[in-house]
């Protein structure tokens, strides 16, 4: 392999000819040998935006020439497209405040500019990557603007409209359904009847205060420390810097983005990626239910519940020929137990730092984008090839309604709760269906238990 040499404040460093990265960069390869896992693509592009921004601030405000504005500009937009992805090598695991992925970012807007200006990379001509692109920031603010403006976008942009599919298809087989009485369960036992259509609005009225959740989280998100510099004093800006940047912001993102009241809370804490990665953990809470009581439903086909149907996807043994799986409920189970994990590390990661600096960020923005990426990917493959084709079996659910015995709930106020149960319990001991217990022991006759057990009627408020 080919090398220049490149020189930052500690020396030359050896530097692979094909890479636009510099000497900072290069040194962070060569420290921080740990992992495979890389800065996220939405944090390096988010950067872009944040430099562009930045640029645009300190030309407004004569600090920068047109001419490195405008260069700093069109290299910024290429990093933004994805064009320059193949340059930020640095592992995931490095300082805590991402200090190495924007000096990545700053050299290598720097060398590509060289690369446009016909100078050599690394010649730091016409553009300086500390003194021009780094104009005005400080890793300490401009990462966690990044973090804010990936997650941002990947939430509103990514996750919630796959949520919004999802409350979309349960609230259409909560109507579909909406008349089809089965037994319901508490406990994994049998309980009072409940429609199919209200098991499935129960989930839809959850992804529904979920996605409320998102947005309400999203709006603590939204508010950048740019501009704060290491500590969030402003150090080495003009009075103004950040308004002028975060509107910047805005309109490339054409989102609502606004400037912390206190930077230095935004460099030292993270409370509101906490709270997002919280809201995450929640969401995998109910997909968690949702992908076990799918999985409960459809158990057998013979000797499980069988209560609905779910889509033949692929075989599912590899000795047992004609078995079905429910493969895709499986799947969102075992990612909602990974994005609860993740929100595990968050909660570290927040509380991790001293006096004026968190000292986590990759490890927060890393699982928070991790999470939002498995559960919208989960949850659209579970919508399309689960949720969809679920159909009810009918014939299951009613013999498993007609011989519930909890049905006997309903006489409690008719007859008293101690004689209701003296007919359950000897229905059940004899084999008897509910109304012969009631007969035989002289509490109803048949037409009064006919009156009085109506199971479509148990499905709403009953009393008068």
């Amino acid at each position: 392999m080919d090398y220049r040499l490149e020189e930052d404040s500690l020396g030359k460093v050896k530097v692979p000819s094909d890479k636009l990265y510099g000497a900072q960069t290069a040194r962070a390869v060569e420290n921080f040998p740990i992992g495979e896992e890389k800065m996220p693509t939405e944090i390096i592009r988010a950067y872009g935006v944040v430099k562009k921004a930045a640029v645009l601030a300190n030309y407004e405000q004569e600090l920068i020439s047109r001419e490195k504005r405008d260069y700093i500009l069109k290299a910024a937009d290429e990093l933004i497209a994805g064009k320059l992805d193949q340059h930020f090598p640095i592992s995931l695991w490095q300082t805590g405040s991402g200090t190495q992925t924007n000096m990545n970012v700053n050299e290598v807007l720097a060398n590509r500019i060289s690369e446009m200006a016909g100078e050599e990379p690394g010649s730091k001509k016409p553009v300086h990557p500390n003194d021009d692109v780094n104009m005005s920031q400080s890793s300490n603010d401009t990462f966690p603007t990044a973090m804010a403006l990936a997650a941002v976008s990947r939430t509103e942009d990514f996750l919630l409209p796959i949520f919004e599919k999802l409350q979309t298809e349960l609230e259409q087989k909560a109507e579909k359904y909406s008349d089809l009485v089965k037994v319901g369960r508490t406990h994994l036992m049998d309980a009072t009847p409940i429609t199919l259509g209200q098991e499935f609005a129960a989930f839809s009225a959850q992804i529904t205060d979920i996605i409320e959740m998102l947005k309400d989280s999203l709006k603590y998100i939204k508010k950048l420390p740019l501009g704060g510099t290491a500590v969030g004093t402003g150090l080495n800006t003009k009075v103004g810097f950040a308004e002028k940047a975060v509107k910047f912001i805005n309109l490339e993102t054409k989102n609502s983005f606004r400037v912390a009241q206190n930077k230095s809370a935004g460099i030292a804490a993270h409370d509101s990626f906490v709270n997002l990665s919280g809201v995450l953990k929640t969401a995998a809470s109910f997909l968690m239910k949702l992908a076990n009581d799918t999985r409960w439903l459809a158990s057998g086909p013979r000797c499980g519940i069988g209560e609905i149907k779910i889509p033949k996807n692929e075989p599912g043994s590899s000795i047992m020929p004609g078995k079905v799986n429910p493969t895709q409920a499986e799947a969102l189970f075992q990612v909602a137990a990974q994005v609860m994990a993740n929100d595990t590390a968050v909660n570290i990661g927040g509380g991790s730092g001293n006096f004026q600096l968190n000292v986590a960020k990759p490890l927060i923005i890393h699982n928070i984008l991790q999470s939002i990426s498995l559960l919208g990917d989960a949850v659209k493959s579970y919508n399309q090839r689960c949720l969809k084709g679920i159909g009810a079996n009918q014939e299951q659910i009613e013999s498993y309604l007609d011989s519930c015995l909890m049905l006997v709930t309903v006489l409690n106020p008719i007859i008293g709760y101690d004689k209701a149960a003296q007919i359950a319990q000897k229905a059940f001991k004899e084999n008897l269906s509910l109304k012969e217990a009631a007969v035989n022991l002289n509490y109803l006759t048949e037409a009064e238990f006919e009156q009085y057990v109506d199971p479509k009627k148990m499905t709403e408020p009953n009393l008068e």
